[in-house]
């Protein structure tokens, strides 16, 4: 079995999470940590029993790949410097600051033939996997993802700390272009934009209506997907997906499944049901650093490409453009 030597970037929160999960992976060899908080990485790296670099060039000169959970500010740089090493990179949404620091770095992982995953999670949310068997061919999707305020991520908008999870999955289901953008949003509590709701139209007349925020007294992680013959609601907090269906009468689709009545009449009737799909028990977080070690041991392309991370730090950009303009002079 292929064995990938694996550090991390950054022991904040969600840096440490990622140590932990790591250091579980069989075929992942946990060797260290960097941050520029020594004391913070220190305390870390005791408590994991790995090497506590302090060097950013010693620690990219003995791992094979890294995960890089620092400040996004931070992410262009960090990256550079790791394919400078010939090291293969993870890294936390969104894949840079700006569309140049992006496409800069998705060329030299593409010239030099090294792995870029962008952590978008929701790819690996239960919900989204537990309808993985029903082809989805969205016209209009419906998104809201509500959070209580917390300073941690306030250092960028609410476009590319949440509103970009739903634009990563958005674009992933509707394989067409957006053509336009309407998008309005206000600063609350914090000197970026803290809601923000935004109207996307592609090419194929598919529509998205993404709403976002982090300021509400609830959690919320919703999406809403129509297609033909079939409405689905995903709960990404709960990780829960929801089915109604139009089949044919008789249709052996319809077993074990709730039937709400039906539609038409004659050889045209149809028969609306409901089921909810399988929980799928995974940890989305370990399940995406699994799949960026196995893409890296098995030579193959990450579920996440950083094509695609960039794709969607595009289309946020243009979001927050939009909102830029609407504001009142």
């Amino acid at each position: 079995m292929s064995i990938t030597r694996i550090g991390v970037v950054g022991t904040g929160h969600l840096g440490k999470i990622h140590t932990k999960l790591l250091k579980n992976i069989k075929n992942a060899e946990l060797v260290g940590i960097f941050d520029i908080d020594t004391a913070r990485a220190k305390e870390v790296a005791e408590e994991f029993g790995i090497v506590n670099y302090s060097s950013l060039d010693d620690f990219f000169d003995n791992v094979d790949a890294v995960s890089i959970v620092a400040t996004t500010s931070a992410h262009y740089e960090i990256v550079k410097k790791a394919f400078e090493k010939n090291v293969n990179v993870f890294v936390e949404k969104p894949i840079t600051a700006t569309i140049e620091e992006g496409e800069e770095i998705v060329k030299i992982a593409r010239e030099k033939g090294l792995k870029l995953q962008v952590g978008h999670i929701e790819r690996f949310n239960p919900a989204l996997l537990s309808v993985d068997s029903i082809e989805l061919n969205p016209m209009f999707i419906q998104t809201d993802r509500l959070a209580q305020f917390n300073p941690r991520g306030t250092d960028v908008a609410v476009v590319l700390d949440l509103m970009i999870h739903d634009i990563d999955i958005i674009l992933s289901l509707i394989k067409s272009e957006v053509v336009d953008i309407k998008a309005n949003g206000v600063a609350v509590v914090s000197d970026n934009i803290d809601i923000a709701n935004a109207r996307l139209e592609f090419a194929n007349g598919a529509v998205a209506n993404v709403t976002a925020s982090r300021i509400s007294q609830k959690k919320m992680r919703k999406m809403r997907m129509f297609q033909r013959d079939a409405y689905i609601s995903l709960d990404f907090n709960d990780g829960v997906a929801e089915v109604f269906r139009l089949l044919e009468d008789g249709s052996p689709d319809m077993a074990n499944k709730i039937s709400f009545g039906e539609m038409g009449v004659g050889e045209k009737k149809k028969m609306i049901v409901y089921e909810q799909p399988p929980q799928k028990e995974v940890n989305a977080l370990q399940h995406e650093l699994q799949l960026f070690i196995d893409c890296v041991n098995d030579d193959t392309e990450p579920v996440v490409t950083g094509a695609q991370g960039l794709r969607a730090l595009i289309v946020a950009q243009q979001i927050l453009k939009e909102i830029e303009k609407s504001k009142i002079v």
